[in-house]
């Protein structure tokens, strides 16, 4: 007697890998936490069909601690975006600082990296523009997203904030990004 086991054949979307796009959202707080995983769904609608996605959350407060920071700066260097989200009122914070500066010397896969502020963003903005001279450092895209925290669509009529966003189209036009780059497969 033989035993065979039939199984379904496969379709092609299930034989097929899909890469996976990490992102690292740092925040201040609550709020400034929402806007930065509102960033992350954002970039899911646009691109969750072609990438697998995954994300870590690192609120300010924990990069205090040394062992979470070498840990959050682990996470960041193999990040696709990295996400800094905060009020922008004042500088951000020493922690924040070094936490920055330990993944910068780490192999970076990141492709760009991200400002998110509830304020107006103007030349005076101290921590936009650290993060600007970061982005410089590392060889990443620079965005940042100026202006209120993003509103329901609801409040907006016909195209919600997100999508009149020059910044986030650029993020969600990563999509044409040569796949063939080592940290986007299985060439690791």
């Amino acid at each position: 007697m033989q035993n065979t086991l039939n199984f379904p054949p496969l379709h092609p979307a299930e034989t097929e890998s899909r890469p996976t796009f990490n992102v690292v959202i740092a925040y201040e707080d609550f709020e400034t936490g929402k806007h930065g995983k509102k960033t992350y769904d954002f970039l899911f609608e646009h691109l969750g069909e072609e990438f697998e996605f995954s994300n870590q959350m690192w609120k300010f407060d924990v990069l205090s601690v040394q062992k979470l920071r070498e840990m959050a700066a682990k996470d960041a260097a193999g990040a696709d975006i990295i996400i800094v989200a905060a009020h922008g009122r004042s500088d951000l914070p020493p922690d924040v600082k070094a936490w920055m500066e330990l993944w910068l010397t780490e192999k970076l896969q990141a492709a760009a990296l991200v400002g998110l502020f509830d304020r107006d963003e103007s030349i005076d903005n101290p921590a936009r523009g650290y993060l600007a001279s970061i982005a410089r450092r590392a060889n990443l895209e620079f965005f940042s997203q100026p202006g209120s925290l993003p509103r329901n669509e609801e409040s907006e009529p016909g195209a919600s904030a997100w999508e009149k966003s020059k910044t986030f189209s650029l993020l969600a036009g990563m999509e044409q990004l040569d796949r063939n780059v080592s940290h986007w497969g299985i060439n690791e």
